[in-house]
């Protein structure tokens, strides 16, 4: 086997180099401090390092003192006696020095202490090196971290204020995110402006902090100049980095700035889909100039802040848009109605939780009809959208046609869907329709897949009135279901009627049934005053919040300022009965006579034959006659005949020699007013007229 040290490579003679030039090729010196005699012995390459010829040192620490500054000799040797005292065998300190060309570098020095038997210090030895490029490298990493760490920070700010800004659905939400403490303080802005453009002009509409505004004028045209103008035009940023830039570039702004110490400026122009809609202005008090970084963070930030702005701009404009199409199809006023006080309110859905305001299908309305009737409405159109609002427009006002051309309840819901069904719209509606003779106290409700009405009585007490119900508008036309069955109530004077949407009774995750238990509680523990307790529930929606609209409506029957006795009187007549017919003329008669209607006691008591024979004759059962005394400002005689037949009275034209036909043309000409009421499966036909109180 061959030898495999014979063919090894040969080591060189001076193998191991002597510690001499490895130090002096690494360019570090070394010394021998004799503390007895207080020698500092220094080889040549430690010369170079304090920049001292051998001719210029004796050996003496003081001697040092021309090249270390006192302060770092003072440091350097406590440095050196901490060691000793603490019985360290070695220590190490970075020091300055002063050049011979005034100039200052960094050294560094290590110390080994050499203790006798006895412990006691007798000689330090150590090395010296030049230690500048070192420190200016752990300087420079320490800056460009410390560099980095708040280009993280800038950057996290702009993540934390875009986030803030996803949020904003107006114009003050995205004021309010910039000037947050979490943003202007952390982006380090002393104070933050910010302007849209309108019609050529740059209006002001954030200024702040408010201990740093910024004073000047609230309004500036584009072509002036100030550097919001400036980027306007341009669609550049402008980055100030000095007072003194500032001063030259802007020498009518400035002077209004001095008082503020601003040192620099970061101008951004706001830019959505290639246009300017305003512009930002950062103003810093204790910085000058931008880094490459910096520009990119805040241009960045201007991006996002536009994008924000022109989101919440439009938004605005929708809602605005949507909110006077509401309001439009809502009535403008509701009419006075006599014997009653009426209080309707509405309140806009909070759109997705926030302070913002969304578009409903909610609506209220009141028709006056003949006889001193009225009609009163309460819908909700599925959807929280213009369309929605549309259609309720267009379905309030057919309700109101057909009511007004004297159609039943039932009619005038059946009519309503059929409507709907036929308008190009996939939304379907919930109504209730209350038909109220103030008169009588009589109101005969219809209701359309919506909530039940609610009446507080005279007492305080409040109830849930049920009322039998057909499918929601839209829905039982497409189904072929269009009856709607009649609901008589009772509303007595001091008695109020409340119709309400489903807003103000759901609430997330709780059942409807107790909804209204709240809500009658509510209404039971409300103010007395009909507008009051409609404030009142609006306030309480208001505090709850909510996605949904609500719409309102109360009706309360005064009680008539002067009862006569006697004011209410009824007959039974049945067909063949010629006693019951007579009974029936001759209570009308004194009636008329007792409660001083004298004057037109032929004209009522021929009306009041004419209506009994019609319903005798055209019908197949009896008819109630209803004769009542009518006080509540007007006094006023009513004349009722109920029948068991649903068939509507027709106003004919006589023949010149007809001997029939020419009754509903005589109650129209004789009576005050007449009607058709449907009660129950059959009808009421009415007719009124005025007495001399």
């Amino acid at each position: 086997m061959a030898d495999r040290g014979a063919s090894a490579t040969s080591l060189p003679e001076d193998w191991p180099a002597h510690p001499d030039p490895i130090l002096a090729l690494n360019r570090m010196g070394t010394f021998d401090w004799d503390l007895d005699t207080g020698l500092f012995h220094m080889d040549a390459q430690a010369h170079q390092v304090f920049d001292l010829l051998p001719e210029e040192y004796d050996g003496r620490p003081e001697s040092l003192i021309v090249r270390v500054p006192r302060p770092e000799a003072a440091r350097l040797d406590a440095v050196v006696a901490r060691a000793i005292k603490d019985g360290r065998e070695n220590y190490g300190a970075y020091f300055r020095i002063r050049r011979r060309d005034g100039t200052s570098r960094w050294t560094h020095t290590q110390g080994y202490i050499r203790r006798d038997d006895t412990g006691r210090p007798r000689r330090v030895v150590g090395i010296l090196r030049d230690a500048t490029e070192e420190l200016a490298d752990s300087e420079a990493r320490s800056l460009r971290a410390a560099q980095d760490e708040a280009f993280r920070q800038q950057t996290n700010v702009v993540q934390a204020v875009s986030a803030s800004l996803a949020h904003a659905r107006n114009v003050q939400e995205v004021i309010a995110a910039l000037k947050d403490t979490h943003g202007i303080r952390h982006l380090g802005a002393a104070s933050l402006v910010m302007g849209l453009v309108e019609a050529g002009r740059i209006r002001l509409v954030a200024e702040g902090p408010a201990y740093a505004s910024v004073p000047g004028t609230r309004i500036t045209r584009i072509d002036e100049p100030y550097p919001m103008s400036e980027v306007v035009r341009t669609l550049l940023p402008r980055f100030i980095e000095s007072p003194e830039e500032f001063a030259e570039g802007y020498p009518i702004l400035w002077p209004h700035l001095t008082d503020l110490h601003i040192t620099s400026a970061a101008y951004l122009p706001l830019i959505a889909q290639a246009r300017p809609i305003g512009a930002m202005g950062l103003l810093y008090s204790d910085r000058r100039g931008f880094s490459t970084e910096e520009r990119a963070v805040l241009i960045a930030l201007g991006s996002s802040i536009a994008q924000s702005l022109q989101r919440a701009m439009l938004y605005e404009q929708e809602k605005d848009l949507a909110q006077s199409l509401q309001q439009a199809m809502l009535p403008r006023t509701i009419p006075s109605v006599r014997g009653a006080d009426i209080a309707v309110r509405y309140r806009a859905a909070t759109a997705g939780g926030t302070l913002g305001r969304d578009i409903g299908g909610d609506w209220y309305d009141l028709i006056p009809l003949p006889g001193g009737r009225v009609g009163a409405v309460i819908g909700d159109v599925q959807g929280h959208d213009t369309h929605a609002a549309a259609v309720m427009g267009q379905l309030r006002i057919v309700l109101r046609a057909y009511a007004a051309e004297g159609h039943t309840p039932a009619t005038v819901m059946a009519r309503a869907s059929v409507f709907l069904h036929e308008l190009d719209t996939d939304r379907f509606a919930t109504c209730l329709y209350a038909e109220a003779d103030l008169s009588t106290g009589v109101v005969q409700a219809v209701r359309a897949g919506h909530i039940d009405p609610l009446i507080r009585y005279g007492d305080g007490s409040c109830c849930r009135v049920p009322v039998e119900g057909g499918l929601p508008l839209g829905l039982s036309a497409e189904f072929s279901r269009l009856e709607y069955p009649v609901s008589t109530l009772e509303l007595d004077p001091g008695h109020t009627l409340l119709l309400c949407t489903d807003g103000l009774v759901e609430q997330p995750g709780a059942d409807l049934d107790d909804g209204m238990r709240r809500l009658t509680a509510l209404v039971a523990d409300g103010p007395e005053d009909v507008r009051g307790l409609a404030d009142r529930l609006i306030q309480l929606a208001e505090e709850r919040g909510g996605d949904d609209d609500v719409a309102l409506l109360l009706l309360h029957r005064r009680a008539p300022e002067a009862q006569r006795a006697g004011g209410r009187l009824q007959q039974h007549v049945a067909p063949g009965d010629p006693e019951a017919l007579t009974h029936a003329r001759h209570m009308i008669r004194a009636a008329v006579r007792s409660w001083g209607a004298g004057e037109r006691a032929d004209e009522i008591e021929l009306v009041a034959d004419e209506l009994i024979t019609n319903a005798l004759m055209h019908t197949e059962g009896s008819a109630i006659v209803t004769l009542r005394a009518l006080d509540d400002g007007d006094l006023r005689l009513r004349i009722e005949v109920e029948d068991s037949s649903s068939a509507l009275p027709r106003r004919r034209e006589a023949g010149e020699d007809g001997v029939s036909g020419r009754g509903l043309l005589l109650v129209e000409r004789l009576a005050d007013g007449w009607g058709v009421e449907a009660r129950g499966g059959g009808k009421a036909v009415w007719c009124e007229f005025r007495l001399d109180g």
